[in-house]
């Protein structure tokens, strides 16, 4: 199977999604003749045209609000912010708007819209540029927030982002661009709310997101080496949270007796040289 990257995996997704249906658009800042900051949407412009490649000004706030309207008479917007940082300027569309709509009107209209955001440090981006705020958006029911790890998930949960039918928080950390995987031409989608099991272990399990995933991966092997056996559960979801049906080795943990430790891992930083200085926060355990 070919291998592509992470970047790549995101906007073919995006692209073979506006093959098939013309209801699906972008939005976002600098995302047409620039290609995105990461250059994600590169190439796109040319292919969709401008009526489907919306370059917006410097508005959050405003292109979130256009994509939730959008969502609402029908179409399936996929909004770009440009860094991850940025969404508390749009946090009132996407709290208080998209993710509370569908329970107002009692379930008779939807907002079938995907909101795309690089977070994360790595990058020696500014501490503005840096953080991860899965963990915000993760206090707002209404709200799924999907966090892939690797190029195959990447687009498979964004083929799945964009025909479900609620408001999509995709979480793209923006080290990962360059990771490759292989990853089918064909279209597929994985489902959301499901975790999968990156490495079998017999001694511990960690779970873990986003770039962790891959630290945790390399960290396993090194364990490996010395006679300890590390089980990896990648949540690929963060909202909705984990549920048994998810975790398909929960059943696993009485019957081993082996140690259960779930901590999810969201690396932040508070310094202009993130290289320097990485905290790692959990924000669950057992």
């Amino acid at each position: 199977m070919r291998e592509i990257t992470y970047l790549e995996a995101v906007r073919e997704a995006m692209t073979q999604e506006m093959e098939r249906d013309e209801r699906v658009f972008l939005i976002g800042e600098d995302i047409g003749e620039y290609g995105g900051a990461f250059q994600v949407s590169y190439g796109m412009l040319e292919k969709f045209g401008p009526e489907r490649i919306l370059d917006t000004p410097i508005t959050e706030l405003g292109l979130t609000g256009a994509a939730v309207g959008a969502a609402l008479i029908g179409m399936r917007p996929i909004a770009e912010i440009m860094f991850m940082d940025f969404i508390l300027l749009a946090l009132d569309q996407i709290a208080n708007q998209a993710a509370k709509m569908r329970f107002m009107f009692g379930g008779r209209l939807s907002v079938p819209m995907v909101i795309r955001m690089p977070g994360g440090s790595g990058s020696d981006a500014a501490s503005q540029h840096s953080q991860s705020l899965e963990s915000v958006l993760m206090h707002f029911p209404g709200l799924i927030v999907i966090n892939p790890s690797t190029p195959y998930d990447a687009k498979g949960l964004m083929l799945a982002a964009i025909r479900d039918p609620n408001p999509v928080c995709f979480v793209e950390h923006k080290i990962l661009y360059k990771t490759k995987g292989e990853v089918p031409e064909e279209d597929y989608t994985i489902p959301i709310g499901v975790a999968e099991i990156k490495r079998r272990g017999r001694d511990i399990t960690v779970v873990a997101n986003n770039i962790m995933v891959i630290k945790t991966l390399k960290v396993a092997e090194k364990l490996s080496r010395e006679g300890i056996e590390v089980e990896v559960i990648d949540p690929r979801t963060l909202l909705p949270s984990m549920t048994s049906t998810s975790m398909p080795s929960l059943e696993s943990f009485s019957a081993t007796l082996r140690v259960l430790m779930t901590i999810i891992l969201l690396a932040t930083t508070v310094m202009s040289r993130p290289r320097r200085l990485i905290s790692a926060t959990p924000i669950g355990m057992v």
